[in-house]
């Protein structure tokens, strides 16, 4: 974790320093937040912020890839480095399926099977366009890789279980076909780390199921990073299976990978990303922020997260397609994700449909244009947060749950220098004194965010 910044100064030497005469917050006009002009380019996948490019039944009837196709180019300007797609391949329920049931992972939408021939989300030439049309607005494009589980198999005799089981995987595909022999129960064991529901679980321990996950030349990690054009990779439900099944994929294409380990504990997603080799969602630091937000105290975030204990580790989020709790301090929310370590990732319906996409993309141009170096938290109770990155330029955010205006004397990395509120919530632009004190603010229910002008 981050060394917190740790300032003794007496109360006779701190209001004998002279201050700024900076008006009080009532007589301010408030600054609307309009989109800053510069735009930092998008890089390769962490230096930017990741979209969570759909959310759950998203639209049927096949268009979604053409939607997001659509919005990829406005994504890029703002700052986005990647897209994370939804399982691509065919699943059960065919053209109604969100993919996280999969039967065919060579089908794409070109083969007629489960009732249709595209998925839920378009067609595989569709789906290549999209994937090309972001290459050529410099996003990557991150897979959604569902291998606990699969469904939608015929039924065949298990000599297993003695009985009937859906364990026939013969795609039209023609390609990683599956029998009982590559799931649980088998011959090499009955069972792996965990299974989801009643769907099959896969075995990954069979030299079979290896071959065609990640070792042949047209094995479904290799065709989806050299036919399909994925860069990288978000493992579904990784408690299912070891994480060295995570670090054998990546070890044979590369590429971004991030696991979805749904635990609030800091020390296990830290364990199983160094066991993974692999960055994981930082549950840990959502459930802070969800009792922070939600719970109206925000001494909830000097809790123990995944970003404090390794930010190359952590991908930070707010809400996604299964866990959407932090409501009404939602935007507070994204505000520290977008100032503080990690890699952000940005849900599509927040953006899009529910928050204001104005204050949104200011958040991303502070964060790749602001945000860098170690954390350092100046201040926290149950209504304010302070906290400074330590880089170059680095900033200062103070967040405000109360109802009312706060203001509050920090020391920052500053001497001298004349800062403002990159957010344009507050108008004062104050010169830090010369030991580095200075007083910001913030309004009600929000935020503002500091660095030198």
């Amino acid at each position: 974790m981050k060394n917190k910044l740790i300032w003794v100064a007496s109360i006779a030497l701190l209001w004998g320093c002279q201050k700024e005469n900076l008006e009080s917050p009532e007589n301010q006009e408030v600054q609307r937040v309009t989109p800053l002009k510069e735009v930092k380019a998008a890089g390769t996948i962490g230096s930017g912020v990741m979209m969570q490019a759909f959310y759950w039944n998203v639209p049927s009837g096949g268009n979604w890839w053409n939607t997001v196709k659509s919005k990829v180019s406005s994504w890029s300007n703002v700052g986005f480095d990647a897209i994370w797609l939804p399982p691509a391949n065919k699943a059960l329920n065919g053209a109604s399926s969100m993919g996280y049931d999969p039967y065919d992972y060579y089908d794409f939408g070109n083969f007629n099977q489960k009732g249709s021939t595209e998925t839920r989300f378009g067609s595989k030439s569709e789906l290549k366009s999209l994937i090309n049309t972001a290459h050529n607005n410099n996003l990557s494009v991150i897979a959604d890789i569902v291998i606990n589980h699969n469904s939608g198999g015929d039924s065949e005799f298990n000599i297993f279980t003695n009985s009937n089981t859906y364990t026939d995987y013969s795609g039209a595909s023609g390609l990683f076909n599956r029998t009982a022999y590559d799931f649980h129960p088998n011959d090499y064991h009955s069972n792996d780390s965990g299974i989801f529901g009643g769907f099959a679980d896969m075995c990954h321990h069979k030299a079979y199921v290896q071959d065609w996950l990640w070792k042949r030349s047209n094995s479904v990690a290799k065709y989806y990073k050299n036919e399909m054009g994925f860069d990288g990779w978000r493992f579904d439900y990784v408690k299912g299976f070891e994480p060295w099944v995570v670090k054998e994929w990546k070890k044979a294409v590369g590429g971004f990978t991030v696991g979805e380990l749904w635990d609030g504990n800091a020390a296990t997603l830290d364990w199983w990303a160094g066991a993974a080799n692999a960055s994981a969602f930082d549950f840990a630091c959502y459930y802070k922020m969800r009792d922070a937000f939600e719970g109206n105290n925000l001494n909830a975030l000097n809790g123990d997260m995944l970003w404090k204990r390794g930010a190359s580790k952590a991908v930070t989020f707010v809400a996604n397609h299964d866990t959407d709790e932090i409501i009404n301090g939602k935007l507070l929310a994204y505000a520290y994700i977008l100032t503080h370590e990690g890699y952000p990732t940005v849900f599509y319906r927040d953006y899009e449909d529910w928050l204001d996409k104005n204050k949104m993309n200011n958040l991303i141009w502070i964060h790749n244009n602001k945000a860098s170096g170690s954390t350092s938290v100046l201040h926290v109770d149950n209504d304010e947060y302070v906290a400074q990155r330590n880089g170059n330029p680095g900033l200062v955010v103070y967040i405000n749950n109360s109802n009312s205006w706060k203001e509050r004397w920090v020391p920052v990395k500053w001497r001298g220098k004349r800062i403002k509120d990159f957010t344009g919530n507050s108008n004062w632009e104050p010169v830090t004194q010369s030991n580095g004190w200075v007083k910001i603010q913030a309004p009600p229910k929000s935020y503002s965010v500091w660095s030198q002008k």
